[in-house]
C-alpha cells in the first residue's frame, strides 16, 4: 500500500486527511511540534499504519527523521506540506509585523516545505509520486493583515509552479482549501464566531481526487474540485 507524509497532522486538516488516507488503508507519517498533540488527535487504530513523530518541521533533521521513517515502513508515494505559521495574533499590519516573527513565516512556510520535497524527491520520482502543498487564497489576494501569511503562501505557490516544471515525473499541486473551521483561522479572527466556515474534512474529497486522479501538476482550489472540475486554475 501506498505511504505519505503529512506535516501539521495533529489537527484541522492535516489531521483530517491523514484520517482519510489511513481509512483508505495507506500508511501515513504525520508530524506536529509536540508529541501530546499527535496522541491527542488520535491517529493510531490503523494497525500500526500511522507513524507520529513529534518535532518541527523548519529543523533539517525532523525533515529526515520523516522522509526515512517513511521509507522504512514501505516508500514514499505524497508528500502533503500542511504544516504553517500563520504569525502574531491579531494580525499585524506589513509596516507593524515583527522581523523575527515574518523570519518565522517564511521558514515555516516556504523554506520547510522546499527542504522536505528536496529530501524527498528521490524517491518520489522513483514511485512517481506526488507533491501537495496547501496554499491559501490569501496567497492572490490583498488582505489588510495577511501581508505576512499570505506573501509566504504566494512564495509557496511560486516555487510549486517551478517545481512542477522541473520534475515532470512528479505531480506537484498547490491548493488553496478555502475557509475552514479551524485553530488556525480563528487565531486570524479573534473573537469572530465562525461557525458557520466548513470542518476540513468537508474539504478533504477534493484534496483525494487530486491523489486518485492523478490530476495535472498545478493550483486547485478545493471547492471546485468537489464540484468535479480537474483543470487547475493554475499551472507551472
Amino acid at each position: 500500500m501506498p505511504t505519505a507524509i503529512v506535516t501539521g497532522a495533529s489537527r484541522g486538516l492535516g489531521r483530517a486527511l491523514s484520517e482519510a488516507l489511513l481509512e483508505r488503508g495507506w500508511t501515513v507519517v504525520v508530524d506536529a511540534r509536540h508529541a501530546v498533540d499527535l496522541e491527542a488527535a488520535g491517529l493510531g487504530g490503523h494497525a500500526g499504519r500511522a507513524i507520529t513523530i513529534a518535532g518541527d518541521v523548519t529543523d533539517a533533521g525532523h525533515r529526515f527523521d520523516l522522509v526515512d521513517a517513511a521509507l522504512a515502513n514501505g516508500g514514499l508515494d505524497l508528500v502533503v506540506n500542511n504544516a504553517s505559521e500563520l504569525g502574531p495574533s491579531p494580525l499585524p499590519s506589513l509596516a507593524a509585523i515583527g522581523l523575527d516573527a515574518l523570519t518565522r513565516i517564511y521558514d515555516t512556510n516556504v523554506v520547510a516545505p522546499l527542504a522536505l520535497v528536496q529530501v524527498a524527491l528521490p524517491h518520489l520520482r522513483a514511485a512517481g509520486g506526488a507533491v501537495l502543498n496547501v496554499s491559501s487564497d490569501a496567497a492572490v489576494e490583498a488582505y489588510e493583515g495577511w501581508g505576512g501569511y499570505g506573501s509566504s503562501k504566494a512564495a509557496l505557490d511560486h516555487a510549486s509552479a517551478v517545481l512542477a516544471q522541473e520534475e515532470p515525473a512528479v505531480r506537484v499541486w498547490w491548493v488553496d482549501p478555502g475557509d475552514m473551521r479551524t485553530e488556525m483561522h480563528q487565531a486570524a479572527f479573534p473573537g469572530e464566531d465562525i461557525s458557520d466556515r466548513p470542518l476540513p474534512a468537508e474539504r478533504v474529497p477534493g484534496l483525494l481526487r487530486l491523489v486518485d486522479e492523478r490530476l495535472p501538476s498545478g493550483r486547485y482550489q478545493a471547492e471546485v474540485l468537489l464540484e468535479g472540475a480537474s483543470t487547475p486554475v493554475a499551472s507551472g
